[in-house]
């Protein structure tokens, strides 16, 4: 604990230095003011802490840690069904992990199931903030889950972990969002450039549960992303849209699983699609456990 509040301090003395800025009044701010607001964002925002705190792996915006194996990154796993492996010190939140593994498998053909023996599998570990790693990357694969980290913060590193990056990176994002640099923290701009990625010929979703959401990384509390249309849910973290069901879907072939997605109303409608997402909810670990792993033929 000592060590995060050291930390957190050097974080606030190493804001931006803009004179009569909100940044200067934080530098000159009772303790109590700065550190309500380093709480708060320490919160609101877990999936940067890694980046911020942690200096033991290299991490890009914000949560996901970069492999020394570049052919490694970003690619998908070889089987559908994902071993894992919940450490000790998490015990206490393995229905959260539980609930956030059964969303990504409810509309999808990825399941999770507890490793027996294989070599490749996700061990969720306790850490400073919320980090995965992108993509396959073999053996085992850790996921960082912290006390901050919400049931949808574990869903947003599981999905990087499947091969997904962020939604904000996309190259069409300027028709949806704009970027604030001058509200951003000193060095974490990089975490804002766009990258060339996979998009199935699906549609920027400013709703994603991989979406950065408008406080990310801000330097001053102001804005880093704004939407360019009023939206409410940008950077939510309650639940997968139906687009974010889709790319899973994609990604990992399960047209020809046989397990369809049904949608309540006559789906032909763009609106019933894009109301897809209000039908999907956190799942509670009593209604959908992870499935079990089909024994290999």
């Amino acid at each position: 604990m000592l060590h995060l509040l050291l930390t957190a301090l050097l974080f606030v003395e190493s804001l931006k230095d803009v004179e009569s800025s909100p940044i200067q009044e934080a530098k000159t701010a009772q303790p109590d003011d700065w550190f309500s607001r380093l709480l708060k964002y320490m919160n609101s925002n877990p999936e940067t802490l890694e980046e911020l705190l942690n200096k033991k792996y290299a991490v890009w915006e914000g949560d996901m840690i970069l492999s020394t194996d570049r052919n490694a990154v970003e690619s998908t796993w070889p089987t559908l069904e994902i071993p894992y492996i919940i450490s000790p010190e998490l015990e206490s939140r393995t229905d959260d992990i539980l609930s956030a593994m059964a969303m990504v498998s409810e509309h999808t053909c990825v399941s999770f199931h507890k490793r027996a023996s294989e070599t490749n599998y996700l061990h969720f570990k306790s850490s400073k903030g919320c980090a995965s790693y992108v993509g396959f990357i073999g053996g085992e694969q850790p996921v960082f889950v912290a006390s901050q980290c919400i049931v949808g913060n574990i869903v947003h590193e599981i999905l990087h972990a499947l091969g997904f990056h962020h939604e904000h990176t996309r190259t069409d994002r300027e028709q949806y969002i704009t970027i604030l640099t001058s509200n951003i923290i000193t060095g974490m701009e990089r975490n804002f450039k766009k990258r060339q990625g996979q998009t199935f010929n699906l549609g920027y979703d400013i709703g994603s549960i991989m979406h950065y959401g408008s406080g990310f990384f801000s330097a001053n509390g102001l804005p880093t992303i704004v939407p360019l249309k009023d939206v409410k849910d940008m950077g939510q973290r309650v639940k997968m849209t139906k687009m974010d069901t889709e790319r899973v879907r994609h990604l990992y072939n399960c047209g020809a699983s046989g397990k369809e997605i049904k949608i309540e109303g006559s789906g032909e409608k763009e609106e019933d699609v894009l109301r897809y997402e209000d039908h999907v909810s956190a799942s509670k670990p009593e209604d959908h456990k992870p499935t079990a792993a089909s024994p290999s033929a």
